[in-house]
């Protein structure tokens, strides 16, 4: 029998890394960059202020378990409610979403979704009435040695954040945007997926006319799912990602940074258009990156460069500066450019040097005060 002292240890290291758990604190449209809800200081706020990021009561960083799959928490976090605000971003353009921390020990795929929510805007609407098509999706990397290098690895090593695209035939509207992350590191038993969903409110302009077909957020995944119940520690030569497939005109980009230029405010009048006066068109790189592979990335810093890369470009009217940075470059003076993406990549590998703390989860933290980091026998691998 282990002595009360290994016990002891065992659960104070399990309760440390439960505060890894993490949350989006901003996105970044063009240089802009708009607050996210922040769970660990937003409800303690007599007057917090509107953002375009949903409000949830995961204020222990907690997650969603397969066992809630048919509730309301899986659409957009635990007794998630509508956000007051939303951001404008137009068809075409690029979004980073920046999380304030992620375990490494927490190995998974990185999704995004979008959800029409009808003329009335997304202030209002009833989330469990909301259609979710995928516009982007990560999964395995590299399954060479267990329990592999995933996209989440990939999103550390993007200084913890994520860059996803909104298709451009996508019609102009109010749109939720889903992005998430599922840690694997317990999936390998019933109910051991733990689910990370964040929303956020956006305006989209632009001339696309696809208004793509969608499922229910509680029809997204099943519990016994091949992606959601998935053993990482064994011998791994792909991974199914759970949930629809890619609308047509959807692609998951090459990782990089976006520099931010300004804070930006909410807007709160559902009836908005793009900001008036806008800046005039800038050019953008728009390196695609298909069938899941990534670029070889060594070590876990991020090296900004002042480099455009203009492997192709575009314009709208709706967008500012914005840097994109290559993070696969060792810093020069002159970062060579990314070379465009074959149609047929070959499998990559990336190397992430990782310093895990303990496996950890989080079991439905639900709401109330915050009173510290938590243990969850789920975590506590043995």
């Amino acid at each position: 029998m282990p002595s009360s002292t290994f016990i002891l240890l065992t659960v104070l290291a399990g309760a440390a890394s439960v505060s890894a758990h993490g949350h989006v604190t901003n996105i970044v449209i063009n240089g802009q960059s708009y607050s996210g809800f922040l769970p660990n200081k937003f409800p303690y706020m007599p007057s917090p202020p509107v953002v375009a990021g949903w409000t949830a009561t995961n204020t222990d960083n907690g997650f969603v378990g397969p066992e809630s799959f048919g509730s309301g928490d899986i659409i957009c976090h635990k007794s998630a409610t509508n956000a007051k605000g939303h951001a404008v971003v137009a068809a075409g353009d690029r979004i980073l979403i920046q999380w304030d921390t992620w375990p490494e020990s927490h190995h998974g795929p990185v999704i995004d979704y979008l959800a029409n929510c009808g003329s009335g805007g997304c202030e209002s609407v009833d989330k469990s009435s909301l259609n979710f098509f995928k516009i982007d999706e990560v999964g395995l990397i590299n399954g060479a040695k267990a329990p592999g290098t995933w996209a989440s690895d990939q999103l550390i090593a993007n200084n913890k954040s994520w860059l996803v695209e909104i298709p451009s035939n996508i019609a102009p509207g109010f749109y939720v945007l889903r992005h998430e992350i599922i840690a694997l590191h317990s999936a390998g038993q019933n109910n051991g997926a733990q689910n990370y969903p964040q929303c956020f409110n956006l305006q989209i302009t632009g001339s696309g006319t696809a208004t793509p077909s969608g499922v229910r957020g509680t029809a997204l995944y099943k519990p016994n799912d091949a992606g959601i119940l998935f053993n990482i520690y064994g011998a791994l030569s792909s991974y199914p990602i759970p949930g629809p497939s890619l609308i047509s005109g959807a692609r998951s980009i090459t990782q990089g940074r976006s520099a931010i230029s300004a804070s930006a405010t909410a807007i709160t009048d559902s009836g908005a258009a793009a900001p008036s006066n806008p800046p005039p068109p800038v050019a953008t790189t728009a390196t695609t990156q298909q069938n899941g592979a990534q670029p070889t990335i060594t070590g876990t810093s991020v090296v900004q460069t002042t480099n455009k890369q203009t492997t192709s470009t575009k314009a709208t009217n709706t967008q500012v500066t914005d840097t994109l940075v290559n993070t696969t470059t060792p810093a020069t003076t002159n970062a060579p450019a990314i070379p465009p993406t074959p149609t047929d990549l070959a499998p990559v590998t990336i190397t992430v040097t990782t310093t895990v703390a303990g496996n950890c989860t989080q079991k439905n933290g639900g709401g109330g005060k915050y009173k510290g980091p938590r243990a969850h026998a789920r975590d506590l691998r043995g």
